[in-house]
């Protein structure tokens, strides 16, 4: 389907998954900026979209990016000019002997609710994600087909439909016949919930683009005919007739609705069951409708979209963090303006990589897509577009961070300090119960340690000292740093970070271990060239050999 014009703008604004919407906090200057940057983003968005077929961004981040254009057009409507019907320009050298309607798109459940109360006769079909079309038949034969352009007019494409084995290029009928419909890619038990939408429609954008489609190619196209505009006024005549002439999916994706009830369950079936076809939301649609050269270029009264639950947000950065793990990778964090997906609210997300930050160059003000990988974690999927203003951001320095620093919480190192400590009271290392991150952190603030090993001498009355932790905790910390003494030697060497996988013989110590040769590692069975010289280096590590002594000092097994 066609994306919508500006009429709809409005209603997709509130089914945006930002948690709130108001106006920035901008000069007039940053305003005209920000306002002009993303307007002619759109515009390269739309040109791509109805002058070549290509989707440069999902449809569901290009409504949330009109809808935040409309809303700062409202918050500041001296500094902008009246905003262009993206269709505008689109048009082509044919005519559509009815015009193309498109789709308003209602918001929510509630909204949907609210448009069927003042109809009867409804019904409900997906909303295939898919090229449009109008086919003109006379006398039984293929006459015309033509794009969607503007919906007044489009380009010729009868030299290319006719190319298509899906696309019957005769009727049973003599009388003229005019449809208008969806091509789309073929695609075998497609669950949109799971599978999204695949590049379907661009597939098909991209192949009707062409003057020759390779046969093969061109059997993968089908159609989805949402109307007849010169058919019969009653639903379940035009249905049956469109059987008859072939197109039998309409009437296969076609049911009448006497609820929301019903709506919801047929939105929700088709997003999560197999269909033969991308799909991105339904069509309520009235059965009656005017007569069709009453038709406009614009959302119609008598049908409209509800689209699928949002699978990808559109997301302000405000602020631009790093984390440091104890190994030194210095990871970029995105605290991101509230979106809600899948019922979650996200406020944070993980760009991955240093050097996918620099890459994408992501500071305050830039508009981000988020979306959930494996219906989970947040991902961070691309920038959507940059703030005119760059402003700058401070990144720790990579070079100080590497798998042998930060062994103590020297100025720029507490994050990995911190880091090492939470691996070393984790489940992979010493597996302190009631020993976390916060534990951690509430210690280096306090002033008590200054290396890994100082915590094993605070005595239950220095910790009861503590805000937030009294007499009570005070003796449970205790007892757990007690318990850490007790704890095998290779859980010791586990939480320090040894390289995992590296199997110790029974009774070893690190006096043994510290005296191996980068050579003697590289002979010990599963250890290659590069982990026998991250090995090497671990255990000759001067303020790795430091710690020891300290845990030798404080009668650790094996040190």
């Amino acid at each position: 389907m066609i994306r919508p014009a500006l009429l709809a703008i409005v209603q997709a604004s509130f089914c945006l998954p930002a948690l709130a919407a108001s106006c920035p906090d901008w000069a007039p200057s940053h305003a005209h900026r920000e306002i002009a940057a993303l307007d002619g983003q759109v515009a390269e968005w739309d040109a791509a979209y109805h002058g070549r077929g290509q989707s440069l961004v999902p449809d569901e981040v290009y409504d949330q990016a009109r809808a935040r254009l409309d809303g700062w057009r409202r918050c500041f409507p001296a500094d902008v000019g009246t905003p262009l019907d993206p269709l505008v320009g689109r048009g082509g050298e044919r005519l559509h002997p009815v015009m193309q309607t498109g789709l308003a798109k209602l918001a929510d459940e509630a909204e949907v609710t609210r448009w069927m109360s003042s109809r009867k006769n409804l019904w409900i079909q997906p909303k295939v994600d898919g090229v449009a079309v109008t086919l003109v038949y006379r006398d039984g034969s293929l006459q015309q087909a033509i794009s969607r352009g503007d919906g007044r007019s489009g380009q010729d494409w009868t030299a290319r439909v006719r190319q298509l084995p899906g696309i019957a290029q005769r009727l049973p009928l003599s009388e003229p016949v005019i449809l208008q419909g969806e091509l789309y890619w073929r695609l075998s038990d497609h669950v949109q919930a799971t599978a999204g939408g695949t590049g379907a429609r661009s597939k098909v954008a991209g192949l009707m683009a062409r003057q020759r489609i390779p046969a093969e190619e061109a059997a993968g196209i089908g159609l989805f005919v949402w109307d007849w505009p010169n058919g019969p006024d009653d639903m379940q005549a035009r249905l049956r007739g469109l059987a008859a002439m072939g197109f039998a999916d309409t009437a296969e994706f076609s049911q009448p609705l006497t609820g929301i009830a019903e709506a919801r369950r047929w939105r929700d079936y088709w997003y999560r069951n197999a269909l033969p076809f991308a799909s991105d939301g339904v069509v309520l649609k009235q059965a009656a409708r005017p007569e069709a050269s009453r038709w406009r270029a614009e959302p119609p009264s008598w049908a409209a979209a509800w689209k699928y639950p949002v699978v990808t947000a559109l997301a302000e950065v405000r602020e631009v963090t790093f984390t440091i793990g104890r190994t030194g990778r210095i990871t970029p964090m995105l605290s991101i303006e509230p979106v809600i997906l899948d019922g979650r609210r996200i406020t944070q997300l993980s760009v991955g990589s240093l050097q996918r930050w620099k890459a994408l160059d992501i500071r305050p003000g830039d508009q981000v897509a988020v979306a959930l990988a494996g219906l989970t974690i947040p991902r961070l999927e691309g920038v959507i577009w940059q703030a005119t203003q760059r402003q700058a951001v401070a990144m720790p320095d990579p070079a100080r961070h590497h798998p042998l620093s930060c062994w103590r919480p020297e100025p720029g190192c507490e994050a990995q300090f911190l880091a090492r400590l939470a691996w070393l009271g984790g489940k992979r290392g010493l597996a302190l119960p009631g020993v976390g991150p916060e534990t951690w952190r509430s210690l280096l603030e306090a002033g008590l340690l200054t290396d890994l090993g100082d915590w094993l001498e605070l005595d239950a009355a220095r910790l009861a000292e503590l805000p937030g932790i009294g007499p009570l905790r005070a003796a449970a910390l205790r007892q757990r740093f007690d318990e850490a003494r007790q704890r095998p030697f290779d859980r010791w060497l586990a939480g320090l970070g040894l390289a995992p996988g590296v199997k110790l013989e029974a009774d070893i110590t690190w006096a043994a271990l510290a005296v191996r040769s980068q050579a003697q590692w590289a002979e010990q069975p599963g250890i290659g060239a590069g982990r026998a010289h991250q090995l090497h280096a671990f255990f000759n590590d001067p303020q790795v050999a430091a710690l020891a002594a300290r845990l030798q000092a404080a009668g650790i097994e094996g040190f």
